[in-house]
This record gives C-alpha cells, sequence and structure tokens, in this order.
C-alpha cells in the first residue's frame, strides 16, 4: 500500500460528541483521541455526531463530518449513503446507547446500518438483560449488520449469548478506557482544594434520580458523629434530559434532605461539568469514592472507572460491572437502597488507613492495562481483524520528551531507581546509569541544541570525572550520600560500566555540536583512561569498548587506536569461533542482557576497517538473534528470569528496556551500512515494544511523564519508572533520529 493511500484510512464513530454533555460523547473524544495519538496520520478518527434535535446543533470540531438529528429518519439515511462514497472510511464504530437514536429502543439507527455499505463495529455501552421481543428484534438486527460487536464486562457478553443468542466469538471485551494519572495519595490535592485534614467521600457525575445519592446522605449521621471532619462532595450537573423534564427537583430534594439531617457543615454540592483537570484533583483529593447507581443492569460506569483507575477504594452498589470491578481487594459492593450498608462500609473503610491505602494500590495498580492508549490498541486491534489494512507496524514516533530524565537527575547525577514516577534517592546511583544518560543527553543535543540538555550532559560528564579510578577503570556504584561504595564496587565486576562509560566519553568527545570546551573534557578523561593500556575480557565490555573506538576513529585516524579497535574485534571473533554451531549462531552458549551489542560492535568495527569477516559474522548472529527475539511480527526480547541458554528453553518473562534499545540501534545501525530495508522494518517492529506490541498488549512508555515502565513480566507491567528503562526507552527513539 502507498503512503498516499494509507493517509486515507478513516475510522469513523457514530456517536454523541463534545461539547455536548454526554458520558458517551466524553468517552468517544477520550477514545479517537487516543487512535490518533497512536496510529496518526496514516490512520484518522472522524465522528458522525448525534444530535438531540433538529435544533440542538453544537459548535463542533473539524473532526465531525456529518450530523444527524436523533428523530429524524431521513438524517440516517442520507448519512449512511454518503459516507459509502467515501474511499477513505474503512470501518465505521457505533456508540451505542439506547437513548442517542431515536425510534423505540432506538430503531432508527437500523435505517442508517440498512444502507451502510462500509464494515460496522459496535460497542454496546449499555446490555439489558430479560429483553421483551421488540428489545431482542432490534438488538438482533444490530447485530445481523455488525461485523463484531464490543462490550465492557463479561457479563454482558454472556447476556448477549444467553438472551440474545448472540454467538460469543462475535463479541469481543475491551474495559471502559481511563485517563493515565500519577499516583499519589489524597493530602496534596485536599490542601489545594482546601480540605486538609478533612477525611473525603466523593461522587460524580450527571445528577439524576437514578443516582441514587440521597441514600448516602441517609447513611451520613452516624458517620459523622463518629468522624465528625467527614465531608461528602457530590460533583456534576443535574442530567440535561432531567433538567427538561423535571428542572432541579432531584437536585433541590437532596439540599432539603442535607439540611433536614443537619448535615449543611457536610454536604458539598459542585453543580458544575468538571473540565478533565479539576476531576483528577477532585478524585486525588478523595479518600473513599462512592458509586451509588441504582440500576442493577449498568453494564459499565465510567465514572466507576475513572475512580478505581486514580487509584481510590470504592464503595458500590452491584450494578453490573461493579459486581466484576469491585472486590475485597479495591473496596466494598453493597446492596442497593440500602442506607445502613452504607454506614457500615464507609466507617470501616475511614477507620483503617492501613487497609484503605492498600485498596487505594490495589485499584491503582489493577486498572494499568485499563489506561485509553490501551483501549486503543485493542480497538485497532480488533477492528483490524475486519479490515487487515487497517493494522499498523509503525506507530506513530512519539514526541523526544527529557521530562522524567531530569526528574530522576539531582546536582550530583541521575538516581538509579523510582517508586511509580518518584525518584528513590536511598538506592543512589551508578556509573552504567549516568554513562548511558550521557549518551541520551549528548545524542538529544546534537539533534536539538537546547541549554537544558547542555547541562545534562555537563552534570553527567562531572559525575564520570567523581567515579574514575587511577588504573584508568571506573567505580560503579555510589551511594545516596554521594559516597562510593567500595565493598560493592569490590564484589562485583565493574568492566561493563567502564567501557560503557568510554564509548561515552568517545561519543561527547566526537560530537561537533557540543561546545568545544565540554568535548575537550570528555576526551581527555577518556585518554587518561586510553593510556594506561586498559583491557576487557568480558563480551559486552568489549562491544562497549569498540563503539568507542569506532566515534574516535569516525572522527581521527588514529593507527593506535586502529591497531586497539582491531584487537577487540578479533576477539569477538574468536568468542564467535568458540562457540557458535550450525544451531547456535553466537558469541556465547548464552542469550542474556543487551544481546544486541555483540552484533553491532562487528558491525562497526567493518565500517572502519572494510573487514568483510566482521560484517559476515555480524549479519549471521544478528539473525540468529531476531530468530529468536522476533515472532509473529512481534519482537519479544529474552526474559531476564533465567534467560536463554544453549540446548534449553528460552525465558520470555521479566523483558528489559535495555534489550529493546540494543536491538533497535543495531537493527538501525545494520540498515545504514547495508541498506537492506528489513531491518529498518524490524527495528520500527522492536520500538512498537515501547507503544503496546508486547506479550502483555500493554503500553510500556509513560506518554505523560515521558518515562519507562521498568519492564514486562509474566502477568504485570512493572510500574516503577527507574534510571534504566527512561534512558533506554530516550536511547531507542533517539535511534530514529540519526
Amino acid at each position: 500500500m502507498s503512503a498516499n493511500q494509507q493517509k486515507k484510512s478513516w475510522i469513523v464513530c457514530l456517536a454523541t460528541f463534545p461539547p455536548r454533555q454526554c458520558g458517551i460523547a466524553t468517552f468517544t473524544a477520550d477514545l479517537t483521541n487516543a487512535i490518533d495519538q497512536i496510529f496518526g496520520p496514516l490512520i484518522k478518527t472522524k465522528i458522525i455526531a448525534m444530535n438531540l434535535t433538529e435544533v440542538s446543533h453544537f459548535p463542533y470540531p473539524n473532526k465531525v463530518i456529518f450530523q444527524i438529528s436523533q428523530s429524524r429518519e431521513e438524517d440516517y439515511v442520507n448519512v449512511a449513503n454518503r459516507l459509502n462514497q467515501l474511499k477513505e472510511v474503512k470501518l465505521v464504530n457505533i456508540q451505542h446507547e439506547f437513548g442517542i437514536f431515536g425510534g423505540e429502543y432506538g430503531a432508527h439507527l437500523l435505517l442508517f446500518l440498512a444502507k451502510l455499505q462500509k464494515p460496522v463495529v459496535v460497542t454496546f455501552h449499555t446490555v439489558i438483560p430479560a429483553p421483551d421481543e421488540k428489545l431482542r428484534n432490534v438488538v438482533q438486527a444490530i447485530m445481523k449488520y455488525s461485523k463484531g460487536i464490543i462490550v465492557m464486562t463479561h457479563s454482558s457478553k454472556e447476556i448477549l449469548k444467553k438472551d440474545y443468542g448472540l454467538d460469543p466469538d462475535q463479541v469481543q471485551v475491551i474495559p471502559h478506557g481511563i485517563h493515565h494519572v500519577p499516583y499519589r495519595t489524597s493530602e496534596r490535592a485536599k490542601s489545594i482544594l482546601g480540605f486538609s485534614g478533612k477525611l473525603i467521600l466523593s461522587t460524580f457525575g450527571f445528577l439524576s434520580p437514578s443516582k441514587g445519592v440521597e441514600y448516602v446522605i441517609e447513611a451520613l449521621p452516624k458517620v459523622v458523629k463518629k468522624f465528625p471532619n467527614v465531608r461528602f462532595l457530590i460533583a456534576g450537573i443535574t442530567h440535561p434530559i432531567v433538567v427538561e423534564q423535571e428542572g432541579e427537583k432531584y437536585r433541590n430534594s437532596l439540599i432539603k434532605r442535607v439540611y433536614e439531617l443537619g448535615l449543611s457543615d457536610c454536604v458539598y454540592f459542585y453543580n458544575t461539568y468538571f473540565n478533565l483537570n479539576n476531576l483528577f484533583r477532585f478524585l486525588e483529593a478523595t479518600d473513599v469514592y462512592l458509586s451509588t447507581c441504582l440500576n442493577p443492569n449498568q453494564a459499565v460506569s465510567g465514572t466507576l472507572s475513572y475512580a478505581l483507575g486514580s487509584g481510590r477504594p470504592v464503595i458500590s452498589t452491584a450494578f453490573t460491572q461493579a459486581q466484576e470491578d469491585i472486590t475485597d481487594e479495591v473496596g466494598i459492593l453493597i446492596d442497593f437502597k440500602n442506607p445502613p450498608a452504607f454506614t457500615t462500609a464507609i466507617i470501616k473503610l475511614l477507620g483503617n488507613d492501613q487497609l484503605r491505602l492498600q485498596m487505594d494500590k490495589n485499584a491503582y495498580f489493577r486498572t494499568r492495562h485499563m489506561t485509553w492508549e490501551n483501549v486503543a490498541l485493542s480497538y485497532l486491534k480488533y477492528f483490524s481483524q475486519f479490515v487487515p489494512e487497517l493494522t499498523m507496524r509503525q506507530k506513530k514516533l512519539p514526541p523526544i520528551k527529557l521530562a522524567h530524565l531530569v526528574k530522576l537527575t539531582d546536582i550530583f547525577g541521575i538516581i538509579q531507581f523510582a517508586k511509580l514516577i518518584e525518584p528513590d534517592l536511598s538506592s543512589g546511583y551508578t556509573l552504567d546509569d549516568n554513562a548511558r544518560a550521557l549518551i541520551v543527553a549528548t545524542l538529544y543535543y546534537k539533534k536539538f541544541m537546547t541549554s537544558s540538555s547542555l547541562k545534562l550532559v555537563s552534570r553527567y560528564l562531572n559525575f564520570l570525572y567523581q567515579v574514575v579510578k587511577p588504573d584508568g577503570y571506573f567505580d560503579n556504584y555510589v551511594n545516596s550520600n554521594r559516597a562510593i561504595d567500595k565493598q560493592r564496587n569490590i564484589r562485583e565486576n565493574s568492566e561493563d560500566p567502564s567501557a560503557r562509560a568510554l564509548y561515552a566519553l568517545a561519543l561527547v568527545s566526537t560530537t561537533k555540536q557540543i561546545p568545544k570546551r565540554i568535548r575537550d573534557q570528555a576526551h581527555s578523561l577518556f585518554e587518561k583512561c586510553f593510556q594506561k593500556n586498559i583491557a576487557f575480557s568480558s563480551p559486552r565490555a568489549i562491544a562497549f569498548y569498540i563503539k568507542a573506538l569506532n566515534c574516535l576513529l569516525s572522527k581521527w585516524k588514529e593507527p593506535n587506536t586502529l591497531v586497539v579497535l582491531r584487537y577487540y574485534c578479533e576477539q569477538l571473533m574468536t568468542l564467535y569461533k568458540k562457540s557458535h554451531s550450525p544451531d547456535w549462531e553466537w558469541f556465547e552458549h548464552y542469550l542474556t542482557y543487551s544481546n544486541a551489542i555483540l552484533p553491532e560492535a562487528l558491525i562497526l568495527g567493518y565500517k572502519i576497517t572494510g573487514e568483510r569477516r566482521y560484517l559476515e559474522v555480524s549479519e549471521k548472529t544478528l539473525n540468529f538473534l531476531i530468530k529468536h527475539t522476533f515472532k509473529d511480527g512481534m519482537y519479544i526480547p529474552i526474559g531476564q528470569s533465567g534467560w536463554f541458554l544453549k540446548g534449553m528453553a528460552r525465558q520470555y518473562f521479566d523483558q528489559q528496556p535495555e534489550d529493546v534499545a540494543a536491538t533497535v540501534e543495531v537493527l538501525n545501525t545494520m540498515f545504514q551500512v547495508t541498506n537492506k530495508k528489513h531491518y529498518k522494518e524490524l527495528a520500527n517492529v522492536a520500538f512498537n515494544w515501547f507503544l503496546g506490541d508486547n506479550i502483555l498488549e500493554q503500553v510500556v512508555y509513560d506518554r505523560t511523564t515521558g518515562g519507562c515502565y521498568d519492564g514486562v513480566g509474566e502477568k504485570f507491567i512493572n510500574l516503577n519508572q527507574g534510571a534504566e528503562s527512561t534512558i533506554s526507552y530516550l536511547f531507542a527513539r533517539l535511534s530514529f533520529e540519526e
């Protein structure tokens, strides 16, 4: 397919859309924004906006290409016909809620589906059990016109199978999306909102009689008696349809009851439609979220999903989604219309800080697969079953962002580990990480020439000066008090970090964009070590040293340096001769970490010397590595939970970003040297590991912070964003700028 054709791939969503204030509208905006962010411009989303009446139009963005008035039957037919004429439209996704389409049970939608000649996937936001005949007929007709169905809970899928006769293979469960927010306890947000020292209960969303807030208000007197500092925050405007039919009758009845119970100092109404920032602050300030829905058949609640995604324990009535999502680990389920049950549950959680905090963390960690990026990936994967051209292996490269690298860096250097997104100073510093950071900061400065990145170059370079030893090697470990950890450095071999540091110094000294003063500093330190006749025996240390010598020889053709480079290339060749066999084309009898740096070193050796033996072995070993780490269009690095020993089964879990970065780098380098396009394509496939193409099908790079998660385990992502993982991501991303 040509690039021009790819640019005309549209996914069209039929739904309500902002600025219309509606839960479906918010959902559709979030989903389509995530798809555009990941896959644009090769895939774009467009909107057909549903309007309540012929006159209730909104100032929609350009993304909205057509509008349908809910009750106008001809609109459904006309828009379907117009879509049929647009070659760009590859698939239509209907965000379905019965109330947003005209006719009984939204039957006007069938007029649209009958005329449409594009593949359709329907997302059912509500699935009603035990339907009457008319409802069943409408839903079955929708299914007949659809290639696939998406629901948000497994119980919804079971209802479609049991009560509507739908083949379960036609139904995909994809959870309601949530925005990625950092995990925080409630104190910071309470201070901002003026609730310091208070215990905060909250609920949010459109206010209507089906909300059930009155049962919480009835439950509060006994709670307030035990916890006088409790506050209950009720946020959200009254549902527009409720306002139209009965005004503010329901809200006024709640306010009246608050005064009757003497709770006016404890209950706060926020009659506003929160923007996202205010909503997240509101949730962050919350100690316990109350999900009060009165409809036992409600299939999904965005407000419940958002509360769990913010890391808040939830007390919820037992509607459909809550029955699946609210376990004892994250909250408490209660009966409908039961104030005493609310009282008991609230007192239990407010009275046990340890339990509440553990539920906080459980809720946060268990919802990471539900972030909008991950949900968008699931949608596209499902869509591509019906429209294969929507399978986009080359995702949009995210903008390069140093924010988390900067956050991990203090005046001394980059801190080794993080607890989630917060630097863990107690973990101290390593040469390994500071050398990596020096490489990334140098590459970033080479591309963007910013003063802030040059400061980072100086800071990491200074760290190397702090840990160099008289013999030309370096200490690796430095404690949090900035004292060298002598015992640990004696116990552990420092060859690999020392060689990595020399590569960083060589890169700085040969990057012409770096100011001469800093280049001279780096070159001086490199020469000081080089003159000590340092030697390496570790294969990865040898490879890093070859990379360093390659940098220098690319600028200065020093005969002595060339001799050393040849010597170490021959060392790798000797390792290969000793270890390889027809079924094991490698330098060692095992694949461990950063494997790709070994063939990369020989490619660079070939670039300098022209020695074809180096290129031949480099390609053989790289192709062997590719064979064992790429499968069905996905990159699967060797798991560090046991690695891959010759003759044994390879390990798949505890995959590390460092391996991905090394693989991306060698593939891009091999493409530059050989001009063989499949290496470039594989580099993109490997990089997509960060963007969700991995065995957990979850995004590993955090676009909000600019950090990278620490690894992919068997069931979960390691959500800490430490130095090695973040730098590895940045190195891989910058590799595409070279």
